[in-house]
C-alpha cells in the first residue's frame, strides 16, 4: 500500500478537524501543576480524561470519519500498542464498523482487554514485525482499510484540536511539551500552536531507552536507535524515525528532550500525589522534562498523552 505524499497539516484542517470530532471526544482541562518555589509554571492538558483515557481518540475519531463509505464498508484495521488501537475502535464501532487491531505483544494486559471491550479483533505481533508492518501499511489477516496510527493526515489533524485548545485556555503559553513515539501527536500540536502562535517553542520528549527523535535531531537526518529497550514507557519511543514522519517534524518543531526511567517514575509518582492524575508512563515524559527545567521557567504545557496503565503496575512504579 502506498502512502499518499506528505504535506504540512493546516489550521484550516485542524479546526474542521476539531469540529467533526466535537461530538466524540472530551474537551479536556488544563490545570496548573502545584509544585511550589523553584519549580518553573507547569500547565497540565489532561488527556488522560479522555473517554479512551489517551489522546488517540481525537486522530482517529477524525480518520473514521474522514473515510469513504465505500473504505468503512470494507472495516478499518490498525497497528497500535494499546491507545492507537483503543481510539480506532472507538471510533469505528461508533460508526458500525469492524476493527481488527495488529497488537504489539508486549502490549498492557490492561489495554489489549480495553480494545476487545470496544469490539476489536486483535492479532498479536511481536515488536519488531509491527514496526516492519508500519513501514509496508501490510500484516497477514488484517483486512479492510487500514489506518495508520501516526503518519496519516486526518489522524494528525484530529491531534491538532489539542494545540487549539491550550492556546485558547493560557495564550501566555511560551512552550509545549509532548512525549513522541511515532511523531503524530507532536506533529498534529506543533501545526496548530505554530500556525496561531510561532514564538511558541514545541519540544518532543523521549525515554532514554528508546530516544531516535534527539537522535536523529543531532544527526540531522532521520535516525534507527540501536540501544533500544523494551520498559513501562510502552507508549512511547521507537526502534527508529520514520523518514515521513521526520519531514513532517522539521518544520514545527524546536527540540527534543530525553529522560531518565527514574525521572518518568518520579514525574508518575508527583503527578498522583499533587494532582491525584493517573498518566502511563509515555504520559508522564512530558511533565519529567518540564520538572528539569528544560522547556524553560513557563508557562508551559505537558501533554498528560494517557492514563492506561494496569493499577497493580502503576503502584509498583510509584511506590
Amino acid at each position: 500500500m502506498t502512502a499518499p505524499p506528505v504535506r504540512p497539516i493546516t489550521l484550516a484542517e485542524i479546526r474542521d478537524a476539531a469540529r467533526r470530532i466535537a461530538p466524540t471526544i472530551q474537551r479536556t482541562p488544563l490545570v496548573k501543576l502545584q509544585l511550589g518555589p523553584g519549580f518553573p509554571d507547569i500547565r497540565l492538558k489532561l488527556e488522560n480524561l479522555q473517554p479512551i483515557n489517551a489522546y488517540k481518540l481525537r486522530g482517529a475519531a477524525n480518520a473514521v470519519a474522514m473515510l469513504s463509505d465505500a473504505e468503512r464498508a470494507k472495516g478499518v484495521w490498525t497497528i497500535s500498542a494499546g491507545n492507537a488501537g483503543q481510539g480506532v475502535a472507538y471510533a469505528a464501532r461508533q460508526a458500525g464498523v469492524p476493527c481488527t487491531v495488529v497488537v504489539i505483544g508486549s502490549a498492557p494486559e490492561a489495554k489489549k482487554a480495553r480494545m476487545k471491550a470496544l469490539g476489536a479483533t486483535l492479532l498479536e505481533a511481536p515488536y519488531d514485525r509491527a514496526w516492519k508492518a508500519l513501514e509496508e501499511r501490510a500484516y497477514p489477516g488484517a483486512e479492510g482499510t487500514f489506518v495508520h496510527p501516526f503518519d496519516d493526515h486526518d489522524f494528525i489533524a484530529g491531534h491538532g484540536s489539542i494545540g487549539l485548545e491550550i492556546l485558547e485556555d493560557e495564550p501566555d503559553t511560551r512552550g509545549v511539551i509532548c512525549g513522541i513515539g511515532g511523531g503524530g501527536l507532536l506533529v498534529g500540536v506543533a501545526s496548530a500552536i505554530k500556525a496561531l502562535a510561532p514564538q511558541v517553542k514545541m519540544y518532543g520528549v523521549e525515554p532514554e531507552t528508546a530516544a531516535p527523535a534527539a537522535l536523529s535531531k543531532k544527526m540531522g537526518s532521520p535516525q534507527p536507535f540501536k540501544d533500544w529497550q523494551p520498559s513501562f514507557v510502552d507508549g512511547a519511543g521507537g526502534q527508529s524515525m520514520f523518514p515521513r514522519m521526520w519531514e513532517r517534524l522539521k518544520p514545527v518543531v524546536d527540540d527534543y528532550f530525553v529522560v531518565t526511567l527514574d525521572e518518568t517514575r518520579a514525574a508518575m509518582r508527583v503527578l498522583a500525589e499533587k494532582a491525584r492524575v493517573v498518566a502511563e508512563g509515555a504520559g508522564a515524559l512530558s511533565v519529567a522534562a518540564a520538572m528539569k527545567g528544560l522547556a524553560g521557567d513557563g508557562p508551559v504545557v505537558a501533554v498528560v498523552s494517557g492514563g492506561n496503565i494496569d493499577l497493580k503496575k502503576f503502584c509498583e512504579l510509584v511506590s
